[in-house]
């Protein structure tokens, strides 16, 4: 509201108890107050969000208040609305679901509910607003934002608030997280929880197929998704379906025919079995749903085949929530609070949301109206529009599901792009460096992606250790079929990277073999093999064919990427020990755990793993510390646990951050503090950080991996191959690491990550997760340790 300024307000007594001194701005002398709350249906990653919102506030010198029960609490107010502290928000971020609770509220639709909710805030001195839920949460709280003015003038007038209240509460800031496991929100790429609604997924689905394999059976499995097939579509591509049916993309008429060609061909060359994933909304082309039942019937009229349905329901939604989801929870939920820290005055509403990496901030009405419009294109049939609203990555994912589903090189029924007919050339894949999950996801995309274009594809067993033996095997279509969802390699792999005085053997059976283009999958002695290949390209002509690597390693370190596969699965396998361990802690009373964790010289393993299991610190070899940090860690965990009643200490070593302060020492430092308050654990986790099934993440990113793979190498051939179908190439931009940066997919040229890269330690020279070390120190109350917001964050207008 206008019209009461600071100058106004010099002297008086404000109802929150503080005077204004003269001469002194009423934004600064007064503390400033952010509320958050959760609303809509709930999804897994909100408490991590939520954690982050009130902690971020705090560090900065913000008070935070937690609104419960979502909408229905900001109109109830009373004990609904409970100014939060440090421990508020403590061990909460491993608990799915929302501990301050969600409520559909009737009242705040009205007016007179959100006069309501305007006075509990403004008598609390509330004017930042922090909301956690989806469009119909966020359009709520634009709406309540654009009304706030009047409601204030409205509230003065009728004397529910003093002058004083409504001059400090002029204005409303609101910022919102997409909360939501269907991911279907316009200005971010993923929403929290969707990730954590996969893992339950495809938890089921690998549990469905070895059940359905056994007996030669087909399953029909309904995903959540009533106006977005997100979910449905992904689950198809990381649990390897052969056929999706989303409200999007709906069939064509006869599409019943269609998939039971297709089904019946895949059993035909072998496979024994069958899965149709299908969204709760999936309707044909007339907008008529469709049912997982008429499916079953289906498949058992047409094929006689012996079918059973699975609706997976609220299950989805259920479950503490996964790695990335308490990433990109704490993540977002720092950006939104550091956007509310840094308003002096009144902003726009903001939306935050991720693209590719990166942490976005968008308007928020403009967010809403393009998700609404993609239900607006669907209502009105125009299922083009709807598709090309939800972006191109979507487009892409079906497209490429559809070549992954095809049963080979000349499949009919598929509707996208045939297979060419021009030159059929021979592309490799080898596997180098340690075990890493998402390989074989990624293997199989590449090998059937060229399948369907009628490539060939040598596969190179146990690196280049297993080429010089001649243990080359080509990969057909059926034989990769369920590689998707297998762990390790089934190529197998070796740390061996390529050395000079192999070259001319190795070339020798480039040649024999007829390669015109090679993948390398793995971690950085793949990443150096590929280098010495285009090093020696002036001497070998074998060599100067297209290059393309894809960085597969737990620890994260190979330039030219923010992710690499295999991080993820092991990032969950360490939170979900951090997990046991803490409640352990519980259960016993006060101890303090370490963790090491694998990582070589690189410190992202450490970093996110305490990010995402509430550590207390993280100990890495890129910021270097000393016998007084560690002796200042001990004294804070031995303060926390002696006078604030906390039960555990949680600290995260990566394996070569010190060669001093190693864990043993550290357990034994803290021992010795502790006597008396708590006692030490130290804990290695080793070689179960390589193991396990990969995570949805890594089997869907080994597929968006390979499919830009393929297109890079099938580019550079059609433009480097001679007229008589040899191809023969030296420019520095076809030799590549392929990987996310920023916000994008996209080829590095090897030449400019050369530059880039510490080849004593082994990890990039700058590495893009640096500024969420400081945010796990800050979320740690660590007040030595300044967060202002990441660095790759991109405000976008």
């Amino acid at each position: 509201m206008a019209g009461f300024s600071p100058s106004q307000l010099k002297g008086k007594r404000l109802s929150f108890g503080r005077t204004l001194s003269e001469g002194v701005n009423a934004h600064l002398a007064i503390e400033k107050r952010l509320a958050v709350f959760t609303s809509g249906g709930d999804a897994q990653g909100m408490n991590a969000a939520l954690r982050a919102i009130v902690r971020l506030a705090l560090f900065h010198g913000m008070k935070a208040y937690a609104v419960y029960e979502g909408y229905q609490g900001l109109v109830d107010g009373g004990d609904f609305i409970k100014e939060c502290d440090w421990s508020t928000v403590s061990n909460i971020i491993q608990c799915g679901g929302t501990v301050i609770g969600t409520a559909r509220c009737k009242e705040f639709r009205e007016r007179e509910g959100r006069l309501k909710a305007a006075e509990n805030l403004i008598t609390r001195g509330i004017n930042n607003l922090a909301i956690i839920g989806g469009d119909g949460s966020l359009t709520g709280a634009s709406i309540f934002k654009e009304e706030w003015s009047g409601l204030v003038q409205e509230l003065l007038e009728s004397k529910r608030v003093t002058e004083e209240e409504a001059a400090i509460c002029s204005y409303l800031n609101v910022v919102g997280l997409v909360g939501s496991i269907d991911n279907d929100m316009c200005g971010t790429d993923m929403t929290i929880g969707t990730d954590s609604a996969l893992h339950r997924i495809i938890e089921a689905i690998d549990c469905l197929t070895s059940t359905a394999a056994s007996h030669q059976r087909s399953f029909v499995l309904e995903v959540m998704g009533r106006h977005c097939g997100y979910l449905a579509q992904m689950a198809g591509i990381a649990g390897c379906a052969d056929w999706v049916l989303i409200p999007e993309n709906p069939p064509e008429p006869g599409w019943e025919d269609i998939m039971c060609q297709k089904v019946h061909q895949c059993r035909e060359r072998g496979r024994r079995l069958s899965l149709v994933v299908m969204a709760e909304g999936a309707v044909d082309t007339k907008n008529k749903p469709i049912t997982s039942q008429y499916v079953k019937e289906v498949l058992e009229t047409k094929l006689h085949h012996d079918t059973r349905i699975t609706v997976l329901g609220h299950v989805q939604r259920g479950g503490k929530p996964s790695a990335y989801d308490r990433l990109i929870g704490c993540r977002m939920g720092a950006a939104a609070a550091i956007v509310l820290v840094q308003a002096d005055r009144e902003i726009p509403p903001h939306m935050v949301g991720v693209q590719g990496n990166q942490i976005v901030e968008a308007p928020l009405m403009a967010c809403v109206k393009n998700t609404r419009a993609i239900d607006q294109a669907m209502k009105a049939h125009d299922f083009k529009l709807a598709l090309k609203l939800r972006g191109e990555s979507f487009q892409r994912s079906i497209r490429v599901f559809e070549k992954l589903a095809a049963c080979g090189p000349r499949d009919c029924t598929s509707s996208v792009d045939s297979p060419s007919d021009g030159p059929k050339h021979c592309f490799a894949v080898i596997n180098i460096g340690s075990p890493a999950a998402g390989v074989n996801s990624a293997i199989r995309a590449f090998v059937r992606l060229l399948c369907y274009k009628g490539h060939r594809v040598l596969g190179i067993r146990d690196g280049f250790e297993g080429f010089l033996r001649d243990d080359v095997k080509e990969l057909n279509w059926l034989e990769v079929s369920e590689w998707g969802s297998a762990g390790g390699s089934m190529l197998g792999a070796n740390r061996n990277k390529l050395e000079e005085k192999d070259l001319p053997e190795i070339a020798a059976k480039f040649s024999e073999h007829r390669i015109d283009g090679l993948l390398v999958i793995g971690g950085f002695d793949g990443y150096e093999s590929l280098i010495t290949l285009e090093k020696y390209r002036e001497f070998y002509t074998a060599f100067r064919i297209p290059l393309i690597g894809v960085a597969a390693t737990i620890s994260n370190n190979v330039p030219g990427t923010d992710h690499s596969l295999g991080c993820d699965t092991a990032l969950n396998m360490i939170v979900d020990s951090c997990d046991v361990l803490k409640q352990s802690a519980y259960a016993a009373r006060k101890r303090v755990f370490v963790v090491e964790v694998m990582g070589g010289y690189c410190g992202y393993l450490a970093t996110m793993a305490g990010l995402a299991a509430g550590a207390d610190a993280a100990y890495i070899f890129e910021k270097k510390f000393t016998i007084g940090d560690v002796q200042k860690d001990v004294a804070f965990l031995a303060s926390k646990i002696a006078k604030e009643g906390v039960q555990r200490g949680l600290l995260i070593r990566s394996e070569l951050c010190n060669e001093n302060f190693t864990t043993d020492f550290i357990c034994k430092l803290l021992a010795e503090e502790g006597k008396g308050s708590f006692i030490t654990h130290g804990n290695i986790l080793g070689h179960l950080q390589h193991g396990d099934k990969p995570s949805p993440y890594d089997r869907i990113l080994g597929v968006k991996y390979a499919s830009h793979a393929v297109d890079f190498l099938l580019e550079q051939v059609q433009k480097f191959q001679t007229a008589s179908g040899v191809v023969r190439v030296t420019t520095p931009e076809s030799a590549c690491i392929l990987g996310i940066r920023g916000t994008k997919i996209k080829p590095t040229p090897l030449r400019d990550l050369k530059k880039e890269t510490d080849f004593t330690n082994r990890i990039p020279k700058e590495q893009w997760w640096m500024s969420l070390h400081r945010l796990l120190a800050a979320l740690a109350r660590q007040k030595d340790h300044k967060f202002v917001g990441e660095e790759y964050v991109c405000r976008r207008v």
